[in-house]
């Protein structure tokens, strides 16, 4: 199915339907979103952040939550 189809189709949901879809689509997004920071986590590719939050919390530049 194309990004096409798929808008039309979503187009023409009734209002429940659109609700449930709407839901189950954010539901997926953040799914998405965390296995792709798990998986960024297990990179090493925000190793950087760390350090750096490391280094201002060393240095005084950083205040408690």
């Amino acid at each position: 199915m194309s990004a096409q189809e798929l808008e039309s189709a979503v187009a023409g949901l009734s209002r429940s339907e659109l609700a449930s879809f709407a839901e189950w689509f954010e539901e997926f997004v953040a799914e998405a979103w965390d296995a792709q920071l798990e998986s960024d986590v297990r990179a090493g590719k925000l190793d950087h952040l760390a350090q750096q939050a490391d280094e201002h919390f060393g240095s005084g530049r950083s205040a408690p939550l």
